[in-house]
């Protein structure tokens, strides 16, 4: 087990990178804590395979270094790190039963039988395998195998991390809620630092205690799930997470007075110096924007109002620009004419997609 550190960590695939636009993985300075449990989030592309890669020594960074807790492994092969990783589709040897698959890397470091007896057996309760131990492989379900592929990550007991690479994607929809679940009920019984990457916010989300959001090949903000939905760093962070995802509007602040157009929507706090020439916008989830009768705030177009179960989604046309709002309980609205009304305390200002904090009363930044 260890503390990961990436030091000025950058990568490029080409041999001569001249500027950020070269590289894959733009400078990340993170520490991952020994025993946490960590997401990698974001769409194809924005560098998070290769980071995992990184890390695990699979591929050389161009720049900057790795530690494990105090230790530089930057230049070591995969093998010297005592890494464990789990890969997209299932590891597993088809002529073994279970409990061989299980057993392998732990006899391939020769650990002694009974040690390893008593350790494939514990895994095995964990990931609810044990009434298979002695069946061959080669006829188990996708999800099964995939359990055993992350059981033979697992069963290592002096691993210091363990990456996931997009593990659930050959699972179906069904079954996947469950293995999240057992995984985090792992994480919580072995206190082993496991780093998962997916493109998946409800995967990354329901898994993690924190969650890195990569974008372009860069950090762009690192969270708990709920620091993310209420505070997003970065405009791509609200429009990526929440479904639907966050209001993004253009728009002109003046103090604690935000104009879309010619409409006012106040601020929690003012904005005396926001940079010139940089690109200012609003940004608000549906989850605090409120339909309202027409003439009781904003004006608005109805154009479709969407029932996803658990609660129901306005979409709105304001301006000639489309909104989401939620729609209250009690609310009945005739025809398509309607207003919005933004609760303040959850009016974000960004410019050039990064989040500004604002000053509340008596000069405090929030």
């Amino acid at each position: 087990m260890a503390r990961i550190t990436l030091d000025h960590l950058a990568h490029a695939y080409r041999p001569d990178p001249k500027g950020p636009q070269d590289y894959a993985l733009k400078e990340i300075n993170h520490v991952w804590d020994q025993g946490g449990a960590y997401a990698l989030l974001g769409p194809s592309g924005c560098g998070k395979t290769t980071l995992l890669n990184i890390i695990s020594g699979l591929v050389h960074p161009t720049r900057g270094r790795i530690l494990f807790d105090d230790r530089d492994v930057t230049d070591q092969p995969t093998e010297q790190r005592n890494i464990a990783q789990v890969f997209q589709f299932p590891v597993v040897y088809d002529t073994m039963t279970v409990r061989e698959n299980l057993a392998f890397p732990l006899k391939n470091r020769r650990v002694p039988r009974e040690a390893t007896h008593q350790r494939v057996e514990e895994i095995a309760r964990l990931l609810d395998l044990t009434s298979v131990l002695d069946r061959k492989a080669n006829n188990l379900t996708a999800d099964m195998k995939q359990k055993i592929s992350l059981g033979r990550g697992l069963v290592r007991p002096d691993v210091a991390a363990i990456l996931f690479d997009e593990p659930l994607t050959v699972i179906d929809p069904h079954l996947k809620w469950q293995l999240r679940s057992t995984l985090k009920e792992i994480h919580r019984a072995l206190d082993i630092t496991m780093i998962y990457v997916t493109h998946d916010q409800t995967e990354a989300l329901t898994f993690a205690d924190k969650v890195v959001v990569m974008h372009d090949g860069a950090v762009v903000q690192t969270g708990t799930p709920d620091e993310l939905f209420e505070r997003p760093a970065h405009t791509f962070v609200g429009h990526f997470i929440g479904s639907p995802g966050m209001n993004i509007l253009p728009c002109r602040v003046e103090g604690a007075t935000a104009f879309i157009d010619n409409e006012r929507i106040a601020l929690k706090g003012a904005y005396p110096a926001l940079p010139a020439g940089e690109r200012i916008e609003l940004g608000i989830r549906p989850e605090f924007v409120q339909l309202q009768p027409k003439g009781s705030g904003l004006p608005v177009r109805i154009r479709r109002i969407d029932d996803i179960g658990r609660a129901r989604i306005a979409r709105v046309e304001m301006g000639g620009r489309a909104l989401a709002a939620s729609v209250p309980e009690d609310i009945s609205i005739e025809g398509d004419e309607a207003s919005l009304a933004f609760d303040a305390r959850y009016v974000h200002i960004y410019a050039d997609g990064h989040l500004v904090p604002g000053e509340e009363p008596g000069g405090n930044a929030q």
